[in-house]
C-alpha cells in the first residue's frame, strides 16, 4: 500500500475509533475491509469524493429495547434487544439473531457490517443488519425459551417486514426459537409472510436452508482445492464447533470424500484419529441439537481423545474449518496450522481469526477463504426462501442446492475477479472485500445522499 493510502486509512481508522470506542469487534471488522477497499478506491475516481467510507461505516439505524420475560418460578427478568440496520443500499435489512451474554453493540455492528458485503457477494438483493439479545437460553426450559422469544419479538416486530428488514437466526436461535418468534409476529400483524427465514418446512421454510452455511463452506473449499488441482478425496479436515454451522461442514466434507477428525464446544475438543463417520456425526447432532450435551461426551461414547479447554487447531490435517466464534484463532493457532502443513481454511463462524492470525495466514501458502465469501451459503438460501415465499412455492432439495452450489461457485468467481495478484496467486479476503464493496458503493452512488 502506497504511504499516502495508507496515511489515509490510519487518519480515517483513528477517527472511526474516537467515534466507536469500546468497539474493538467493530473497529477490528471495518479496519480488515477498508485494507483491500481503500487503495481499490484510490485507484478509481469514481468512489472519490462520495464519503463513501463515511457513509458505509455508519449504521442508517440502531434499535435498542428493553426485554421483560417470567421464568417458570414466577421470577421477572430484565435483558436488552438489539437490531442493528446496517446498509439497505441493495434491499431489506438481511441478518441473524442471536441470544447469548457475548452480544454487544460492537459484535453487532461488527457482524452487521460484514454481512453487507457478504450479502452483495450473493448476488441477491439483500442489505446488511443483524441483532440479538445477551439472553442466555443455556439450561432454560423450552417454555421459558418461549417466553422470552415472545417478548423479544413483541418489540422487535414493529421494526422489521418483508419489504425493510428479514431477520433469520444465528447462534442460540434456531428451528425452535425461530418457530416462536414467528408465531409471536404472526399473532401480533396477523398476516403469514416473508418477515423471517429460518422457518419449519411446515409453515414456509426452505429445504437445506438448516444445512445451507455448513454446505456452502464445503463448496467454496472445493472450488479453492479445484483452482490448485487439489481434491477432497481422502483429504482431512479439523472443525470448530458442534452446532449447526460445524454439524453441516462436517457432513458435507464426508459425503464428498473427506475425512473428518476434530469438533469442539468450549469445554475442549474431542480428536478422532479413525475420522467421525456420518453415523457418529448423527450421534453428536442428537448430543447437541436434541439432548444439548457437551462434547467430551462423544470421547466416552466412541474411544476417542477429549482435550479438555483446548482448541482443535493443533492436529496435524490438510484443511481447517473454524465455525464456532468470532477470534477463535489466534496468532499461536494460525502458526500451528502452517507448521502442521494445513493447504486450506474456510471461515463457517464470522470473523473467526484475529488480525495477527490474518497476517501469519495471509503470509502463508495456505488458501485462506474469509467467512463473507464462504459462509454466505446460509444468507443465500435464505433470499431463496423468501424468493419461495413471495412465489408461494417449494423448491426440492435438489433444486436449492443445486442454486446453492452455484451461487457458491459465483462468490468464488467474483473473489477471483478483484483478487488475482501479478503471479496468478488468489487474495480471497482483498478480492471479497472489494468485490462485495463495489456493488454497495454502485448502488449508494446511484441512489444519491
Amino acid at each position: 500500500m502506497k504511504k499516502k493510502t495508507q496515511k489515509q486509512l490510519d487518519t480515517f481508522l483513528e477517527k472511526l475509533a474516537e467515534r466507536n470506542p469500546h468497539q474493538p469487534e467493530f473497529q477490528q471488522a471495518v479496519k480488515e475491509v477498508l485494507q483491500s477497499v481503500v487503495p481499490y478506491i484510490a485507484q478509481h475516481e469514481k468512489y472519490q469524493d462520495q464519503a463513501l467510507l463515511e457513509r458505509i461505516t455508519e449504521p442508517e439505524r440502531i434499535i435498542t429495547f428493553r426485554v421483560v420475560w417470567q421464568d417458570d418460578d414466577g421470577a421477572l427478568h430484565v435483558n436488552r434487544g438489539y437490531r442493528v440496520q446496517f446498509n439497505s443500499a441493495i434491499g431489506p435489512y438481511k441478518g441473524g439473531i442471536r441470544f447469548t451474554p457475548t452480544v454487544t453493540p460492537s459484535v453487532l455492528k461488527f457482524l452487521a457490517f460484514e454481512q453487507i458485503f457478504k450479502n452483495s457477494l450473493t448476488g441477491l438483493p439483500m442489505g446488511g443488519g443483524k441483532g440479538g439479545s445477551d439472553f442466555n437460553p443455556r439450561d432454560r426450559s423450552d417454555s421459558e425459551v418461549m417466553r422470552f422469544c415472545q417478548a423479544f419479538m413483541t418489540e422487535l416486530y414493529r421494526h422489521i417486514g418483508p419489504d425493510t428488514d428479514i431477520p433469520a437466526g444465528d447462534i442460540n436461535v434456531s428451528a425452535r426459537e425461530i418457530g416462536y418468534l414467528y408465531g409471536q409476529y404472526k399473532k401480533i400483524a396477523n398476516v403469514h409472510q416473508p418477515v423471517l427465514t429460518g422457518k419449519g418446512l411446515a409453515y414456509g421454510g426452505s429445504k437445506i436452508r438448516t444445512e445451507a452455511t455448513g454446505y456452502g463452506n464445503v463448496f467454496f473449499m472445493r472450488e479453492m482445492l479445484k483452482r490448485v488441482g487439489k481434491e477432497i478425496e481422502g483429504t482431512t479436515a479439523v472443525v470448530s464447533g458442534s452446532g449447526n454451522v460445524a454439524q453441516h461442514t462436517a457432513e458435507k466434507w464426508i459425503a464428498l470424500g473427506g475425512k473428518v477428525l476434530a469438533m469442539s464446544d468450549s469445554d475442549g475438543t474431542i480428536y478422532d484419529e479413525s475420522g467421525i463417520s456420518q453415523e457418529k456425526l448423527e450421534w453428536i447432532k442428537d448430543l447437541k441439537n436434541n439432548k444439548r450435551g457437551r462434547i467430551k461426551e462423544y470421547a466416552k461414547e466412541f474411544d476417542a481423545e477429549f482435550r479438555e479447554g483446548k482448541k482443535p487447531w493443533d492436529i496435524k490435517s490438510d484443511v481447517a474449518f473454524p465455525c464456532a466464534t468470532q477470534n477463535e484463532i489466534e496468532k499461536k493457532d494460525a502458526e500451528k496450522l502452517v507448521k502442521n502443513g494445513c493447504q486450506a481454511l474456510s471461515e463457517g463462524a464470522n470473523m473467526p481469526c484475529t488480525e495477527a492470525a490474518m497476517e501469519v495466514l495471509r503470509d502463508s501458502d495456505i488458501l485462506y477463504a474469509p467467512g463473507k465469501a464462504s459462509n454466505a451459503g446460509g444468507v443465500a438460501v435464505s433470499g431463496l426462501e423468501i424468493s419461495q415465499n413471495i412465489l408461494r412455492l417449494s423448491w426440492s432439495r435438489e433444486e436449492v442446492e443445486e442454486r446453492l452450489e452455484k451461487i457458491m461457485q459465483e462468490i468464488h468467481e467474483k473473489c477471483l475477479e478483484y483478487g488475482i495478484d501479478d503471479n496468478g496467486n488468489a487474495d480471497y479476503v482483498k478480492g471479497a472485500n472489494i468485490a462485495g464493496f463495489v456493488k454497495v458503493a454502485d448502488a449508494m452512488i446511484a441512489l444519491g445522499v
